[in-house]
């Protein structure tokens, strides 16, 4: 009895530490654009990684940062940044479901300064995920926006499925992940003519980042043709995927971080704070 009176009395603390930290980083949002999608358009690219790097470097910026894991099927961020998996039916569940539940319970502070998660749980039944509307998915980003900065949202790439709708529809600003594969093009264009189709702006998806590349022959002239911009280009480094492994950092734990990586993920950062 007394080993469970100590683990419950540790739970709480660490809730009230999480939320005297929630509360003392958030203040007025600095950006007038601040919800920016990413959806993978082909294999070979993580934006888990991606993502995780990319909030850290903005977070640095004294920006507060929410990383939204919609992949409600499979998250997989909370890997990534060493934080505790959520237990069936509590983070980003709980907060669709409860009008009334405290976002300082179910977001989680990361160990880096000013950077958050709010995630579905992997225990969760994929059956849960099925009845949110759109209007739903839009209101909790938007619930997001008055605390944060920065809502950074890696969004499935499932276009029947709310949640890739509902992201798209929320983000002032939007990206595809590709790797160098054939279908790439076709894979973005399809979605995008499917949003579109729903009165879903296009033109603020055209961003392309470009993935693990591996310095193959690559035809980059179709994305010109239609009008798609290539925003980056980082290259495959082993380093990124071993450090996530471990749940580190690349761009902030490895001793030698590959120059060009670091070069075009500041390109990103740079096009997320100068928009405003």
């Amino acid at each position: 009895m007394a080993g469970r009176a100590k683990e419950i009395a540790n739970n709480l603390l660490e809730r009230a530490l999480q939320r005297d930290q929630f509360d003392a980083d958030m203040h007025d949002n600095k950006l007038l654009y601040s919800v920016f999608g990413f959806i993978a358009a082909t294999d070979f690219t993580d934006n888990a990684i991606l993502l995780s790097n990319l909030g850290y470097v903005l977070a640095q910026q004294d920006f507060n940062v929410c990383l939204l894991d919609l992949k409600v099927f499979y998250p997989n961020l909370y890997l990534y940044l060493d934080v505790a998996q959520n237990t069936r039916g509590t983070g980003l569940l709980k907060v669709l479901k409860d009008d009334k539940a405290d976002l300082k319970e179910e977001i989680k502070p990361t160990k880096y300064p000013n950077l958050y998660l709010l995630s579905a749980s992997p225990q969760d039944l994929m059956e849960e995920y099925f009845d949110f509307s759109i209007d739903k998915i839009s209101g909790t980003i938007e619930t997001l926006k008055k605390h944060f900065d920065i809502i950074l949202i890696d969004i499935p790439n499932n276009p029947p499925l709310e949640f890739c709708l509902g992201a798209m529809k929320q983000s002032h600003t939007g990206f595809f992940s590709a790797s160098e594969r054939i279908d790439a093009i076709s894979n973005i264009t399809r979605l995008l003519d499917f949003a579109d189709s729903l009165g879903i702006s296009a033109a603020k998806f055209a961003n392309i980042i470009f993935m693990n590349l591996q310095d193959i022959k690559y035809d980059f002239s179709m994305i010109k043709k239609m009008r798609l911009n290539v925003v980056a280009g980082l290259p495959l480094v082993k380093g990124a995927a071993a450090d996530a492994l471990e749940g580190k950092l690349y761009i902030k734990d490895n001793t030698l971080v590959n120059g060009l990586y670091k070069k075009e993920l500041v390109k990103v950062v740079n096009m997320i704070t100068e928009q405003n």
